[in-house]
This record gives structure tokens, C-alpha cells and sequence, in this order.
């Protein structure tokens, strides 16, 4: 099942894919529906590297979701003034999702703001109704606390890190 869901930036395109390759953001707008904690390698990059990321998953920071792979790959950067595009994409699986296919679009807009766009494929068998309405639940919270960090000039992020 797929899903997409789109909010509008208040920040240039570059700042927001600076952010977005940082793997500390994506603890920060997931936290608390989801934390990872990363096994292979121990620790994260400082910043998305093309390749593999196993992590240990839990909801809500207390149940167990088991391991999923992060598949971090960069599909499209095109850095044109008025045309800029920046996109990273993870093609994950796990124990309990055998396809979590999610592609993260940062687009300019006429006004130079920023379009961000959550796309997700997900496949979990007879759980993929609801890991598919979960997954919306959480990249609407990802995206309200992500506009939160933008109207803070990224701040209480880094304060939180």
C-alpha cells in the first residue's frame, strides 16, 4: 500500500537536505512514536551514507518492533537555481515489514520555500492495513515536528542532541 504526504517548509531547499542527511534529525521528528537504535554499524554516520543500517525498532520507545534495515540511497540532487531537487530514499525490510520503501522529495517552490514529500510503499502481509495507517500517523508527526524545528531555526535540535 502507498502512501504520500506533503507539507511546505519555511526554509530554502539546501537547508532543509543538510538536515535531512543528518541521521540525528530523523531521531528527533520520529521521537517518541518510534526509536532506533542502531546494531550494525554501532553507531550512525553523521551523515546518510549510501548503504545498509541495521537498527533495533520500538514503538512509542518501549515495544519491540524487532530489526529493520535502513537502505539509505540518494536518488536525485539537482542543485539548479529554480530547479532544485534533492531526494534519499530507504528501500528497508524487516521482521515484521518485508518492504518499507520510503522516499523523502525536497522540491523548490515558485515563492523559494520548500516542498517536502513523504512517499511510502509498504508491504507487511496481512498486517499491511495497519502498518499502512500507522505509517501515515507517523510521517504526519514527522512532518508537525519537522515544521516545528524550521520555525526554530533548527535549534531545538541541536540543543537536543
Amino acid at each position: 500500500m502507498q502512501a504520500r504526504i506533503t507539507t511546505e517548509l519555511d526554509c530554502t531547499p539546501e537547508r532543509a537536505w543538510v538536515e535531512v542527511l543528518r541521521p540525528e534529525l530523523l531521531l528527533f521528528v520520529s521521537w517518541p512514536l518510534m526509536t532506533f537504535t542502531p546494531l550494525d554499524p554501532e553507531s550512525f554516520p553523521t551523515i546518510w551514507n549510501d548503504g545498509r543500517y541495521l537498527v533495533s525498532l520500538r514503538a512509542l520507545g518501549i515495544l519491540p518492533l524487532g530489526k529493520q534495515w535502513i537502505d539509505v540511497s540518494k536518488p536525485t540532487v539537482k542543485t539548479t537555481p529554480g530547479e532544485q531537487r534533492y531526494q534519499i530514499r530507504d528501500d528497508g525490510e524487516g521482521m515484521l515489514v518485508s518492504q518499507w520503501d520510503h522516499t523523502i522529495t525536497i522540491a523548490e517552490t515558485e515563492e523559494g520555500h520548500t516542498q517536502y514529500i513523504d512517499e511510502i510503499t509498504v508491504d507487511a502481509g496481512i498486517l499491511t492495513l495497519f502498518v499502512w495507517v500507522y505509517a501515515n500517523v507517523f510521517y504526519r508527526y514527522r512532518q508537525f515536528r519537522l515544521r516545528l524545528l524550521v520555525n526554530r531555526g533548527f535549534e531545538s535540535f541541536r540543543s537536543s542532541f
